[in-house]
């Protein structure tokens, strides 16, 4: 089994595939120690990390170059956090997919916005980009923002109602995944996990709840996407202020 039928072959609902995101390959390296299944960058921690900005500011070609450091310390399936395909057109999409298959993800994570932008792509758009880069032979995780920005008392059957609709489109498209962040309620994963044709992925969060929780509503991956490179970020910077203030030893338990 090759590297992408075995990362495929982890998207299993109910028994969800942990990803605990990383930025290099030294963090990589750390993490595949740790136990990890499979490896998974998050665009804004890799951006961030080279002093770049999420949403393609950081280039395909420095991507890339990251991705092969980080495939040539592990040998488990890596998946790569693309962004919006770098492309801005089908063919576009597909060549940029190409280069990543070739420098070693065995996925890519894509969205269905645009860099910068805050609309969603018109579905047509969004599936033909899906399918420009499922057509390399790579596990497409279709990312879908339905609830980016929403508040919990805005939720409804509206909204799972439109999550399923690009699901549908999505799978028709080749996408091995679906990716729905910022989204916490039980009841409305535990829907989308039952009605959609693709594997789906959360983004956990304070108060998402425990991977026996999250695994009992049908979800069959987790990932932390920036939230290991903000929190070592956040220890580092307070590391250093007990340094310059004398306060603390450095790396002292608390």
């Amino acid at each position: 089994m090759d590297k992408i039928e075995a990362f495929r072959a982890l998207h299993v609902p109910g028994d969800p595939l942990m990803l605990f995101n990383i930025w290099d390959a030294g963090s990589a390296e750390a993490v595949a120690g740790a136990g990890a299944k499979a490896i998974a960058t998050g665009s804004f921690g890799v951006a961030e990390a080279q002093g770049f900005k999420d949403g393609e500011d950081f280039s395909i070609e420095d991507a890339l170059r990251n991705l092969e450091r980080i495939v040539s310390i592990t040998d488990l399936p890596v998946t790569l956090d693309f962004e919006s395909g770098y492309g801005d057109d089908r063919a576009a999409v597909t060549a940029s997919a190409q280069r990543a298959r070739a420098a070693g993800a065995a996925g890519i994570n894509m969205e269905d916005r645009m860099p910068g932008e805050t609309a969603l792509l018109p579905l047509d758009q969004a599936a033909e980009r899906v399918a420009a880069a499922a057509s390399t032979g790579l596990f497409v995780n279709a990312r879908c923002d339905v609830y980016r920005g929403v508040k919990g008392e805005d939720y409804g059957q509206h909204l799972i109602d439109a999550v399923l609709e690009r699901a549908n489109a999505y799978a028709a498209a080749g996408a091995g995944g679906l990716f729905v962040p910022f989204l916490g309620d039980h009841s409305t994963i535990k829907a989308i996990c039952a009605a959609s044709p693709l594997p789906v992925n959360i983004l956990w969060g304070p108060g998402r709840g425990t991977r026996a929780e999250l695994a009992a509503q049908g979800v069959a991956r987790i990932s932390y996407g920036h939230g290991p490179w903000a929190a070592a970020m956040e220890w580092l910077a307070g590391q250093a202020r007990a340094v310059f203030t004398g306060d603390i030893v450095p790396y002292a338990a608390d």
